[in-house]
């Protein structure tokens, strides 16, 4: 009954004129940041935190803008995904791979509207989450240590073949290719550099955003180069701007499981919406066992990361607040901004200043629910992008693109390294490797190789930390059963056949 009480005073907090007009731009500014590739929702935040600062906005109220910047962001991500095929930003790429085929047959609205509503199911399941199993959960996130990530690191990577269908060992290689990137740049421990070549460009390692937008979005212009070449047009962008009753219901259990999922995932500190995503998407597609076309436009294969992302977006406040650890990278430079105003993250915040905690978790369902009322309305503007011709779409996507890049350190370098892995990705697409597992393999390159050290650094070097404990044990028992599971799906195919051809 305390919960529900310090609830009820949130949302006075949260419902007050100014904070809600407060929230209103926040969730616009995160949609159109989230829209444009390689801004992403820490660049977001963090370009808003001086000026909360300047204005002299109380705490609870910066807390609140940044909050809403951060979801919105998580929205808009998905725009440049579908209809693009480019991810604004790491937890997006798993929308790419069922979305962009959805808009590729004409169903940019139904995409869109489907991935606006499982974005707000998922706030709505996390949001319930925060309230009723913070404490809770914030116990439990303690118990996984630098040996519990890295085996959990481990059984994602494992579990990229489920995303591939009958392309296994190609996810594999494109998965290597991801980790083997992830290990350029100076070594932060020894200060050896790696794989630079000489080059002093390379000392800081690939950044996401040269990688992300050099593998989808210059490889994405050259695809769309050639089709220009063969005379195809753009995409009609008519037909139905929102799902109907009968899609809806066939996402309603993925968008229940996905919300759950991406909760835990973002509560664990470090996880985050990447990891939510592919974990609730592979999940989802070893479940379809009838009309799976996950990977070719399965609405299933759209609501699961997109759930999991704005789950996980909204779990990794949990961390945060409870033990001032942040959940993700966003809720990082969200815990700088509490500094700024001499505020302590922990236990004794949700005792000491409730209102700055239980608005900031109110405005969480004040922020999703604006989310949907202006994203679902936007839709059929946003399809308009399929619309536009190529010689015009090209370009456009061209220079944002550049913009993104050389935003980053403002270097002619990382423009002609985006060229070349482009390039590179484009062979890749051409030879039918997985994008996505690239970026993945990438992504938890740099997390796994962390988390190995510093396990190895408790234990002295013994690896046999990584067998130490019951949830690194129930892990490992995961990655043997994913790496059976193929063998034995074949094993039972080539059996199916002999026994058919005995029969005829």
């Amino acid at each position: 009954m305390d919960t529900f009480s310090y609830l009820g005073q949130g949302f006075g907090v949260a419902l007050s004129p100014y904070n809600l007009l407060t929230a209103l731009c926040g969730t616009l500014i995160g949609t159109v940041v989230g829209l444009l590739p390689g801004l992403g929702p820490i660049n977001g935040v963090a370009l808003l935190i001086p000026i909360a600062f300047a204005l002299g906005l109380p705490p609870e109220t910066a807390l609140i803008l940044l909050a809403a910047v951060y979801l919105g962001c998580e929205y808009g991500g998905r725009i440049s995904s579908i209809l693009l095929n480019i991810p604004g930003e790491a937890s997006a790429v798993m929308t790419t791979l069922d979305g962009y085929p959805l808009a590729r047959q004409g169903k940019a609205g139904v995409a869109l509207s489907i991935s606006a509503w499982s974005s707000f199911v998922g706030g709505l399941i996390a949001t319930c989450g925060v309230v009723i199993f913070a404490p809770l959960l914030a116990k439990w996130a303690v118990a996984f240590g630098p040996a519990e990530y890295f085996v959990l690191m481990v059984f994602a990577i494992v579990c990229l073949a489920g995303m591939a269908g009958n392309k296994p060992m190609k996810t594999a290689i494109a998965a290597c290719i991801g980790l083997f990137l992830s290990c350029v740049g100076i070594d932060s421990n020894s200060g050896v550099y790696r794989f630079t070549f000489g080059s002093l460009g390379l000392a800081d390692g690939i950044q996401f955003v040269v990688l992300v937008l050099g593998l989808f979005s210059v490889s994405e212009i050259l695809v769309l180069l050639e089709r220009t070449h063969h005379g195809q047009k753009a995409l009609d962008a008519s037909g139905r701007m929102l799902f109907n009753a009968k899609e809806g219901m066939s996402v309603l259990a993925t968008n229940l499981r996905s919300g759950v999922t991406g909760f835990a995932m973002g509560v664990l500190p470090g996880a985050g919406a990447t990891l939510a995503s592919a974990v609730s998407y592979m999940a989802e597609k070893r479940l379809a066992v009838k009309d799976n076309k996950f990977g070719e436009g399965d609405l299933r294969g759209l609501a699961a990361p997109e759930t999991a992302n704005s789950a996980a977006a909204c779990g990794s406040m949990v961390p945060m607040l409870t033990l001032g650890v942040p959940g993700s990278g966003t809720t990082a430079v969200m815990l700088g901004a509490l500094t700024l105003y001499n505020i302590t993250p922990g236990p004794l915040l949700f005792r000491d200043q409730p209102d700055i905690v239980w608005g900031l978790i109110a405005s969480l369902f004040v922020a999703n629910i604006m989310l949907i009322i202006i994203n679902v309305p936007m839709i059929k503007v946003f399809t308009k992008i399929l619309a536009v011709p190529y010689w015009a779409l090209v370009p456009a996507i061209a220079i944002i693109t550049s913009i993104g890049v050389y935003a980053v350190h403002a270097t002619a370098f990382d423009l002609y390294l985006m060229i070349g892995i482009g390039v590179a990705g484009y062979i890749l697409r051409k030879m039918d490797f997985p994008l996505s597992a690239v970026l993945l393999g990438f992504i938890l390159g740099g997390m796994m190789e962390q988390n190995l050290r510093r396990a190895l650094s408790i234990s002295n070097g013994e690896l046999g930390i990584l067998f130490a404990s019951p949830i690194t044990w129930g892990v490992w028992a995961l990655i043997v059963v994913m790496i059976a599971l193929p063998f034995y799906r074949t094993w039972r195919k080539r059996s199916q056949r002999k026994a058919d051809a005995a029969n005829a």
